[in-house]
């Protein structure tokens, strides 16, 4: 795979990405991002992984059902990716709006090359897609996040990767899937840049990093902001 996945093509927006394994806390601070960026009265826009009006049912009933195999789950999702991206995504970001992506290319082509799926394959699906401005990838030992799925919840089946380990137990399938799905994340933030959030810090560091990372990158707004502690019990 090469810098060929992402298209030159510019826009007023903004687009910043969330990525990370299933557990790494990376949907609790997006909005907690959200709700910070929109205190400072910025226009944000939030497109999250699978969930398109066109194709969030498909794959919904496909997964119940069982009956994606890394393939068809790879296009699938990439075909969900397209339509938000097309609908959403670039209409936003033409607008001049900040586009948060609750997962972005990144999450399809981790997934599926630790389903066995050629990575150059996967990244054609996604190929002409624009860049993010920032990523921020969320990283905690696998069992952490493993852990912290299933104190709440079971762990899915294709969330764990049974469908290509074949283990019955989904605790075990997590581990030895997503070790395997982060390791091709280390090999894309290699490749492109991320900026990385210690995500065993408390919620409130991880928050301070990525607020003050995205004052750093984008120089769009002032240097100093009174951090809201308000904001960050409203998550938890």
């Amino acid at each position: 795979m090469n810098d060929a996945l992402f298209t030159n093509r510019k826009d007023a927006g903004l687009l910043v990405a969330f990525e990370g394994p299933d557990g790494s806390g990376k949907s609790t601070q997006r909005k907690l991002f959200k709700k910070w960026l929109r205190s400072m009265n910025e226009d944000v826009v939030v497109t999250k992984w699978s969930s398109s009006l066109r194709f969030k049912q498909i794959i919904k009933e496909r997964k119940a059902a069982r009956t994606l195999d890394p393939a068809s789950y790879a296009s699938l999702h990439a075909a969900d990716f397209w339509n938000r991206y097309e609908t959403v995504v670039e209409p936003a970001l033409a607008e001049g709006k900040i586009v948060l992506a609750d997962r972005y290319v990144f999450t399809g082509i981790a997934r599926d090359t630790a389903r066995g799926i050629n990575t150059n394959w996967s990244a054609q699906l996604y190929a002409g897609v624009r860049q993010p401005d920032l990523v921020f990838y969320f990283d905690a030992p696998v069992d952490v996040c493993a852990t912290r799925i299933s104190a709440g919840r079971e762990i899915k089946f294709y969330e764990s990767g049974q469908d290509v380990t074949g283990l019955p137990d989904a605790f075990e399938s997590y581990l030895r899937f997503t070790n395997s799905v982060v390791s091709e994340y280390k090999r894309l933030h290699k490749q492109f840049g991320f900026e990385i959030v210690d995500a065993e810090k408390s919620i409130y560091e991880q928050h301070e990093y990525i607020r003050e990372t995205y004052l750093e990158k984008c120089h769009c707004m002032p240097a100093v902001v009174a951090y809201d502690r308000q904001l960050v019990p409203v998550l938890l």
